[in-house]
């Protein structure tokens, strides 16, 4: 995850939305979920939302099967009290395609853990990155050696 040079350390709620996604980025689902409060409302534009932490971590488990991987790396993170803002890069890959995306993200937490996480995502962008990785993809695979 990048830092800013901001000399000020990062507030309690940010820290908690940055471990989250190192643990996702590590595939570490159990350790992602630590910090999802029971009753977690997910929303990501365009899809359905999720309520619960089960409903999440069902999706969460569907995300990390094998041959799927995610990772983000997070550009801009801001913490203000129980409200957490994210600019971050997300990268989707399934089997030898790579499929990377701005998102925006914020999550809402009380007693520590997150109870709104709402992603903010243009499917444009993430058709675009879909394309452009199997476009490359092929023509890793096609041309001459």
């Amino acid at each position: 995850m990048n830092s800013t040079e901001d000399s000020n350390p990062p507030n309690a709620s940010a820290r908690v939305v940055e471990e989250l996604f190192a643990a996702l980025s590590d595939l570490d689902v159990d350790r992602a979920v630590e910090h999802l409060a029971p009753d977690i409302v997910w929303q990501n534009t365009g899809l359905p939302t999720l309520r619960g932490r089960r409903s999440v971590v069902r999706a969460l488990r569907f995300a990390n099967r094998p041959g799927l991987r995610f990772d983000a790396v997070m550009h801009h993170v801001l913490g203000d009290g129980n409200i957490v803002l994210v600019d971050r890069t997300d990268t989707l890959q399934v089997g030898p395609v790579r499929s990377t995306f701005w998102v925006r993200g914020t999550f809402e937490l009380r007693d520590g853990r997150i109870t709104v996480w709402r992603d903010r995502f243009s499917w444009g962008n993430v058709a675009l990155g879909t394309i452009t990785a199997t476009a490359r993809e092929l023509w890793r695979r096609v041309r001459p050696a």
